[in-house]
């Protein structure tokens, strides 16, 4: 169902979690989906923790990190004030306004250092317009960043207290250059390939880091989202889309600590 927001944009709500996460999102424009649902379920906080978020939207992965989080707490950071708006009505929408803040402004400026847990963030896919056609003014936002991915990454890591985590889902082609910034960062380094069918290349990846740790890479099983005809998900990408399993990106010795 569509219905007005401020001014005359329209917005519609829809479900993540298997109807667990309500969330209102602009009609038009970029609307958060399967990335933001994985990167929340790649996010594995003990009670207590502090988690951010650089540019949350509407508060899809945000509110999918609070529920499989329920006794961490996150701020938020959103430059663009009408989606901080829509996402603070999302997080009183799902009672999480005990637990959840937002602040407006540009995350790489504000976040500051060493004051978070865990960073999580799917940072814009481009840094270069001229590598795609120009979305539309709605979606440019959410696709090409300002800014390069290093600087999301560098300050993802100041941002972190030592040995907290950051957790990213970007482009595949990109992992050499998340690597890249991670080396004598971050180790503990968990890349999960996310392929969209069987034998199909990896379009997505997941990264996890450890600020400060020289714990080595490791490169897990990937995840294969779409299976075979008549099946929409396979039973792996199901129970993960509906919130009833976690993507594992931390080492086993981690786990246990």
């Amino acid at each position: 169902m569509s219905v007005a927001a401020s001014g005359e944009a329209q917005i519609s709500r829809s479900t993540l979690h298997d109807g667990r996460v309500a969330l209102d999102q602009p009609v038009k424009g970029y609307r958060a989906g399967l990335d933001a649902v994985l990167l929340a379920a790649a996010l594995e906080l003990r009670p207590g923790a502090h988690a951010c978020e650089f540019g949350c939207g509407a508060g899809a992965a945000l509110l999918c990190a609070a529920r499989l989080n329920p006794e961490a707490r996150f701020t938020a950071f959103e430059k663009d004030k009408a989606m901080a708006t829509l996402a603070l009505a999302n997080i009183a929408l799902n009672d999480c306004a005990d637990r959840i803040e937002v602040e407006t402004g540009d995350a790489l400026a504000l976040a500051g250092t060493a004051r978070f847990d865990a960073v999580f963030s799917n940072p814009p896919f481009f840094d270069d317009e001229t590598a795609l056609r120009p979305p539309s003014a709605e979606k440019r936002g959410a696709w090409i960043s300002d800014a390069p991915l290093a600087d999301w990454i560098r300050a993802g890591l100041k941002a972190l207290r030592p040995r907290g985590q950051i957790v990213l889902i970007h482009r595949a082609d990109r992992l050499g250059d998340i690597l890249a910034e991670f080396q004598g960062r971050a180790g503990d380094i968990g890349v999960l390939p996310v392929h969209p069918r069987a034998g199909e290349p990896a379009k997505r990846i997941i990264v996890r880091a450890v600020k400060a740790s020289r714990a080595p890479l490791r490169m897990l099983p990937g995840l294969i989202v779409h299976g075979g005809e008549g099946e929409r998900f396979t039973p792996e990408a199901k129970a993960v889309l509906t919130g009833e399993a976690r993507l594992a990106l931390q080492s086993p010795e981690r786990r246990r600590s």
